[in-house]
């Protein structure tokens, strides 16, 4: 009762918190484990590509080594167990029955020190005993128990019967049980696993890099849920279905279909709180979907092909997350968890267009080399022309990882080539998923004034990024990531453009509390860097981003339970998109994040 009453009392909301996390400051620095301690994700080594997992929510700097054996030695003769006393003649009778008919099983196998068995652990050292003596007759064997055997039985059991009788009683019960939760459970293959966070949070400093006007100064407090549905048909392979919902509203801007009222360009988002994707959160909802709408997030089937290949097959998904590429060499990935911002999250490369279906590969080269490869076709389900899964917009991905022998080392170097023909509705091949970056860089085109009001892209683009991230673990409770990334845009019968980010990361595992995670990440998002003369995505001809704008983002991820994590952080933007006369925004963000 004392235990749920406090897990209870953990769930009130902000006083609680608040108190914790200034607690917390006052933690010693002898209360910090060493190297081995985990955060309860994933090791610094490759995957183990034959077993099914969930919801990769990845956090790989402090990692726990397999647990060592118990510290309770077991043993085989009674003679082991000190406690009980050699002069009593039950203990001689048991230890004849044990040794002759190796029947020590259960918890009596465990030594007690000091402590005298009591006569119900008796009782069920003997019980084993008498149920293998009986397979013996039943099985009419030559190792039949001998006539003084069953005479020692006969006596114990006289003496014992009072607690073998309890004992069975027992025995029944939890018998009984086990068969009425087989009968009803939900499912014999599949697990229900969720995440439930509630966000406080709002606009600190800054204005909307469209009207100029000030930023609302407004604070809100939303909710997100996710469940995830994991079957297994074989006990190697997992069929995982997302489903989630919401309320947290992007800070960020969402794509306009309207664009910028030039006629020229489509999908900027001139919409929200910013007018620009800057300071969008990794852990708001869906803007496809309305305040609270459940929506099926992921739809994916996954088996290995021999020792060393992970296949899988996906109706709803991103390739290069599906197989989780980004996570080896991020700290900071993970929608429920560690980085307050998108962008903080992964090098975009990763984040290169919407979901849909397709497949992936993940390949264990060798020990030290990964590779991973996967295609997706965001408007594969429909069969209008210029779309389906050949002959619409698609998004091939490649990888190749290494990790050291040591473990404290991983390089990743990928590859990414989009296409979406003309005439495609929704986001074009040159943008970063509305995720992160400046307008300019998030652009495609639509010639025709009707088209881009309707949000169509009536030209067709092309895009080839390539991405180099690498992670070093420098010490148990300190590590280092960085990323950076090229984008070439090509705007068919247009131009071209080029597209940069970069970001560098440090993070403290185990900071103040075991199980806790410190981060601070400093990076550019995504910049058009430079743009033929002809082509005009909004701002004129040839006009590519003016200034360099740089994003600062920190956070502590507090771990209150082993199902419950606060996280206060902050996001800091100069020159929001990409732009010095926009005065620098600030974002405070303080999330919970309930796991069940």
């Amino acid at each position: 009762m004392k235990k749920t009453a406090c897990n209870l009392l953990l769930t009130f909301p902000m006083s609680v918190f608040l108190l914790v996390l200034a607690a917390s400051t006052k933690t010693s620095a002898s209360e910090i484990r060493g190297e081995n301690e985990t955060t309860n994700k994933e090791t610094l080594s490759p995957v183990n590509i034959n077993t099914p997992d969930f919801n990769k929510i990845t956090q790989i700097i402090a990692q726990k080594e397999p647990s060592s054996l118990s510290d309770e030695s077991q043993v085989t003769s009674v003679s082991q167990l000190s406690d009980v006393q050699p002069s009593d003649w039950a203990y001689e009778a048991l230890k004849s029955l044990i040794e002759r008919y190796d029947c020590l099983v259960g918890s009596d196998t465990k030594y007690r020190g000091n402590r005298a068995l009591t006569r119900y652990e008796f009782a069920a050292g003997l019980n084993a005993c008498l149920d293998q003596v009986n397979k013996l007759i039943a099985a009419s064997t030559s190792d039949l128990a001998l006539k003084t055997d069953l005479e020692s039985i006969q006596r114990l059991n006289e003496e014992f019967n009072a607690e073998l009788t309890v004992l069975r009683g027992r025995l029944q019960t939890i018998e009984a049980r086990t068969t009425e939760l087989e009968g009803n459970q939900f499912s014999t293959t599949t697990k229900l696993q969720g995440e439930v966070q509630f966000v406080a949070g709002g606009v600190l400093a800054g204005n909307n890099v469209v009207t100029k006007q000030p930023a609302p100064r407004t604070i809100t407090f939303s909710q997100r849920t996710r469940l995830i549905l994991s079957s297994s048909f074989t006990g190697k392979d997992q069929l995982r279905l997302t489903l989630s919902g919401g309320n947290i509203n992007s800070l960020g801007g969402v794509p306009n279909p309207r664009g910028t009222g030039t006629g020229l360009s489509t999908n900027n988002p001139t919409g929200g709180i910013f007018g620009t994707f800057d300071s969008r959160t990794a852990d708001n909802a869906s803007p496809s979907f309305g305040a609270n709408q459940i929506s099926v997030g992921g739809i994916r089937y996954r088996f290995p092909v021999g020792k060393k290949t992970q296949f899988n097959i996906f109706a709803q998904s991103d390739g290069a997350n599906e197989i989780g590429l980004s996570g080896p060499t991020n700290p900071f990935e993970g929608s429920a968890s560690n980085g307050i911002s998108r962008f903080s999250r992964r090098n975009m490369v990763y984040n290169y267009g919407d979901t849909g279906p397709g497949i992936a590969i993940l390949h264990d080269l060798s020990k030290q080399w990964q590779l991973g490869a996967s295609y997706s076709a965001p408007n594969g389900d429909n069969p209008a022309p210029k779309n389906g899964l050949f002959t619409g917009r698609y998004v091939a991905f490649g990888q190749i990882t290494y990790f050291s022998p040591k473990k404290n080392f991983r390089l990743g170097l990928s590859y990414a080539n989009t296409y979406s023909p003309a005439g495609t509705l929704g986001q074009g091949g040159t943008n970063f998923g509305s995720a992160a970056g400046s307008n300019l860089a998030n652009s495609t085109i639509s010639t025709n004034p009707a088209n881009a009001a309707k949000g169509i892209v009536d030209q067709g683009t092309v895009g080839n990024l390539y991405g180099l991230g690498a992670l070093y673990k420098i010490h148990p409770r300190l590590a280092i990531n960085s990323f950076v990334g090229y984008s070439s845009h090509r705007y068919l019968g247009q131009g071209d453009g080029q597209v940069w980010n970069w970001g560098v990361g440090l993070t403290s595992p185990d900071l103040g509390k075991k199980g806790s995670l410190g981060g601070i990440f400093v990076g550019q998002a995504p910049t058009l860097t430079g743009l033929s003369k002809n082509v005009d995505l909004g701002a004129g001809k040839g006009q590519a981003d003016k200034d360099t704008s740089l994003h600062v983002e920190g956070w502590y991820q507090y771990k209150l339970t082993d199902n419950i994590e606060v996280t206060p952080g902050f996001i800091w933007v100069t020159a929001p998109n990409s732009d010095t006369t926009n005065p620098g925004s600030v974002v405070g963000w303080l999330r919970t994040t309930f796991r069940f």
